[in-house]
């Protein structure tokens, strides 16, 4: 049971990639979850506004989905974690992840510079091995959504050097989330839409 179990929607709109069975994982243990995230997905729109007009500390496209989740009960985390060596204990914050529910980790990857994906799979290698996540998921955006970029003249906006599954996949191939199992959505440019 892998990525095949997705609608043709789904596949339609994003570019898909799964890691160590992560969808039978969500949808076998996490149903509600899996739910959850299969209607953000389908409900999702790429609003050409968002595009054109600059954002200020968080983009649309981030505040669209942390909102869709949190209504349904997800919640930014920050976990609070320990080493103890020899009955002494030594703080090792991670990182905040940006929506969380009941072991499933989610972060959104819309226009960072792309080192935050070391953070990222770093953030959910730690928390898998500590047992306080089952599946780290990554929303981000597609290398087609370049030209779509250009297009509206907001290419320099988006650079080479910041978040897009060209800079995430190699980083999960040389062993970046190591054993958590993870899924990643890249947005294409199929859920464009022009709203101005």
């Amino acid at each position: 049971m892998g990525i095949e179990i997705l609608s043709d929607y789904i596949h339609s709109h994003y570019e898909v990639y799964e890691y160590k069975h992560a969808c039978a994982i969500l949808k076998e243990d996490f149903p509600e979850e899996w739910s959850e995230l299969l209607g953000l997905l389908s409900n999702f729109k790429l609003k050409k506004s968002w595009i054109v007009n600059p954002g200020g500390r968080k983009s649309k496209v981030s505040e669209y989905i942390d909102t869709y989740l949190y209504k349904r009960g997800w919640v930014e985390k920050q976990f609070n974690t320990q080493v103890v060596i020899d009955s002494v204990n030594y703080d090792s914050p991670t990182h905040k992840v940006d929506c969380f529910k009941n072991r499933v980790a989610l972060e959104i990857e819309w226009n960072n510079k792309d080192p935050f994906y070391d953070r990222d799979l770093n953030n959910f290698r730690l928390l898998f091995d500590l047992k306080a996540i089952s599946v780290g998921v990554i929303i981000t955006r597609s290398d087609e959504l370049q030209e779509l970029f250009n297009k509206l003249g907001r290419g320099s906006s988006y650079g080479a050097s910041t978040t897009h599954i060209g800079k995430l996949l190699p980083r999960i191939d040389g062993g970046g989330g190591a054993g958590c199992p993870l899924l990643v959505f890249g947005i294409k440019k199929t859920l464009f839409e022009e709203d101005i």
